[in-house]
């Protein structure tokens, strides 16, 4: 049987999301080189397709071309990580309050399960466990936004932070830390209290901001 190859817009497409995923996914590492025939091939489209798709990634700031190198993970520093989270801060915030307006009661609940979880995660000393429910409680409030406008911006900027998530999820301080900051968000919300979401968020993506600028980068 005959493997179908996507060519054009729809390989183009199906390249770039599945490369968009792997990198955030933690799949790819920065500055790990993008070799266009494997990539082609593992993701079923033409050369000219992969390149048409690292082109929009590079211009999503995910990946960047090396001279006489290719293309390859973009290396985001410390100082490029807290600028991305200043700007990340008012758009999640945007996203709260605007989510205490437009959730169902039954997405407000869901909420609150989702805050037991996270606390099950820190009391189990599970950081892992923990980064992952983080990611999803942040990736709710936006979807039940209905701003899709800042989900598209948030995606691009939380997809150059994967290297720098990954390192604040795994000190052992961070997450009993960082879970007084979630469950204040996710009572603003429940409680409807667009004011108080907002500054729950930014207070939260503060304390983030502290935490990148007491992070000594790292030779990768």
């Amino acid at each position: 049987m005959q493997t179908v190859v996507l060519s054009g817009q729809q390989g183009r497409a199906v390249a770039a999301e599945q490369l968009r995923s792997a990198i955030r996914g933690g799949e790819f590492l920065p500055a790990e080189r993008l070799v266009e025939t494997e990539l082609a091939e593992r993701f079923g489209v033409t050369r000219s397709a992969l390149r048409a798709a690292l082109g929009d990634l590079a211009t999503e700031g995910m990946i960047e071309h090396v001279p006489n190198k290719g293309a390859r993970v973009r290396v985001v520093t410390v100082d490029e990580a807290v600028v991305i989270t200043e700007v990340r801060r008012e758009l999640e915030a945007l996203c709260a309050a605007k989510a205490t307006e437009l959730a169902s009661d039954a997405d407000l609940d869901a909420l609150g399960v989702l805050g037991e979880r996270m606390q099950d995660a820190v009391a189990a000393g599970d950081p892992v466990r923990y980064s992952e429910l983080n990611k999803e409680l942040h990736e709710r409030i936006r979807v039940l936004s209905g701003q899709p406008v800042a989900q598209d911006l948030l995606g691009r900027l939380n997809g150059q932070l994967v290297r720098h998530r990954f390192r604040l999820a795994l000190r052992p301080e961070r997450p009993s830390q960082s879970i007084h900051e979630h469950l204040a968000i996710i009572d603003a919300l429940r409680a409807r209290d667009a004011d108080a979401a907002r500054a729950a968020v930014q207070a939260h993506l503060t304390s983030v901001i502290g935490a990148l600028r007491a992070t000594p980068e790292q030779p990768l």
